[in-house]
C-alpha cells in the first residue's frame, strides 16, 4: 500500500509549489537552481506554470519538484 501521507507532493498543486519556490527562493535564485528561461527572463507564474505542464518539458517539472522537497527538508 503506497502511504501518501510521508510524500511532501501529495495534495500540492504545482501552481502552489511554484509560488512556494519563489518566496523562499525568489526567481533569481529559484533560476539558478532549474535553468530555464521562465524563471530567468521576465518571470511570472503564469508563464512558468505553462511552461512546465507541457509533456516535453518534464525534465524541468521533476527538478523544481525535487528542489521543493529539499527546501521542505530545510524548514
Amino acid at each position: 500500500m503506497n502511504d501518501n501521507s510521508t510524500n511532501p507532493l501529495h495534495g500540492k498543486k504545482l501552481e502552489q509549489i511554484l509560488n512556494e519556490l519563489v518566496d523562499f527562493y525568489g526567481w533569481e535564485e529559484l533560476g539558478e537552481h532549474v535553468n530555464v528561461r521562465c524563471f530567468n527572463f521576465e518571470p511570472s507564474i503564469k508563464s512558468s506554470l505553462r511552461f512546465l505542464r507541457k509533456v516535453e518539458h518534464r525534465w524541468a517539472r521533476e527538478k523544481t519538484e525535487k528542489l521543493y522537497v529539499k527546501m521542505i527538508e530545510k524548514i
